[in-house]
C-alpha cells in the first residue's frame, strides 16, 4: 500500500523533532484511521527512501518503532504488513469470533475442512464418546480482516451433526454461537494454554516464516448438564494474540 506524497506533508527537516519520529507518527496516523488496514502491506524502504528523500537509517528507524509498537510485522518474503495491534483474551469463556469483534476487528473465516472423522482416543475421552465412533471435524483459519490470526481444530459431539450442512452460516459466526442456536448451553470448559513451534502447514496459513513460536491452547467446552460439546486444539500468531488473567491472592 503506497501513501500518496500528500500524506507526508507534515514533514518537517527544520524540526528539532527527529524525522524518524515524525515519519513514524504520520504513518502510525495512518493505521489508526484505517487509511492503511489491518493486512496491508506496506510501501517497502527503498521506495520510501526515494519519494521522500529521507535515508535508509531514518526509514528503518521509523518502522522500527511501529514494529515494536505491534502496529506492523515483518514477515520473510512478504515485506512489512499493518497489524493495528493484538487482540488480547482474558479468562471468560469466549470465542476467538468474539475476542475479535471486542477489539474492533473483523472476523473472518476460511473453512479448510468439515467432514465426519473417526474418534481417536483423546478425542473420544474429551468428549465422551466411543473410540472410532464418528464425531464432526472441523478445520478453520481465523482472521482479522484479511490478516490470519489462527488455525483452529474442533471435534464435535456427533448429535450436532446438523453442522455439516452449516458451512456457509459458519463462515460468518463463531462456533460457540453456532452451538447456542442449536439449543446449547454453553456453561463451563477446561483449558490449556501452551508454546511451541509452528509446524510447516500452520506456518503457511498463518503467514509467519517456518518454525516461529505460536500460543497454543487445547480447549474442551461442556453445557450445563456436564455433557462434552467440543473439544479443540488451535494455535495462534504470537504477535496478533495473547492471553491475559487477572490474579487475586487468597
Amino acid at each position: 500500500m503506497i501513501l500518496p506524497l500528500q500524506a507526508f506533508s507534515s514533514l518537517d527537516r527544520n524540526s528539532p523533532v527527529p524525522l524518524y519520529f515524525q515519519l513514524s507518527k504520520i504513518i502510525e496516523q495512518a493505521i489508526l484511521s484505517g487509511r492503511l488496514s489491518p493486512g496491508d502491506r506496506l510501501e517497502n524502504e527503498v521506495s520510501i527512501c526515494a519519494r521522500l528523500s529521507l535515508s535508509r537509517p531514518t526509514v528503518r528507524r521509523a518502522i522500527e518503532e511501529l514494529v515494536n509498537q505491534g502496529l506492523l510485522v515483518r514477515r520473510r518474503g512478504l515485506g512489512t504488513q499493518v497489524v493495528h495491534g493484538q487482540v488480547t483474551r482474558g479468562i471468560e469463556l469466549t470465542s476467538l469470533y468474539d475476542d475479535l469483534l471486542r477489539s474492533g476487528k473483523r472476523p473472518t473465516t476460511k473453512i479448510l475442512e468439515l467432514r465426519k472423522q473417526k474418534a481417536s482416543p483423546s478425542v473420544a475421552a474429551s468428549l465422551g464418546v466411543s473410540i472410532n465412533e464418528e464425531v464432526i471435524f472441523l478445520h478453520r483459519v481465523r482472521g482479522a480482516g484479511k490478516t490470519p490470526v489462527a488455525v483452529m481444530q474442533n471435534w464435535i459431539h456427533p448429535r450436532y451433526e446438523n453442522l455439516l450442512s452449516s458451512q456457509t452460516e459458519l463462515a460468518g459466526t463463531g462456533l460457540y454461537q453456532w452451538l447456542r442456536s442449536q439449543g446449547a448451553a454453553i456453561q463451563v470448559a477446561k483449558q490449556k494454554i501452551a508454546a511451541r513451534r509452528a509446524s510447516p502447514e500452520e506456518a503457511s496459513l498463518l503467514e509467519i516464516d517456518k518454525n516461529s513460536p505460536v500460543l497454543t491452547m487445547d480447549r474442551t467446552v461442556f453445557d450445563n448438564t456436564g455433557e462434552a460439546l467440543e473439544c479443540g486444539q488451535h494455535c495462534y500468531r504470537t504477535d496478533l494474540y495473547s492471553f491475559e488473567f487477572t490474579i487475586v491472592e487468597r
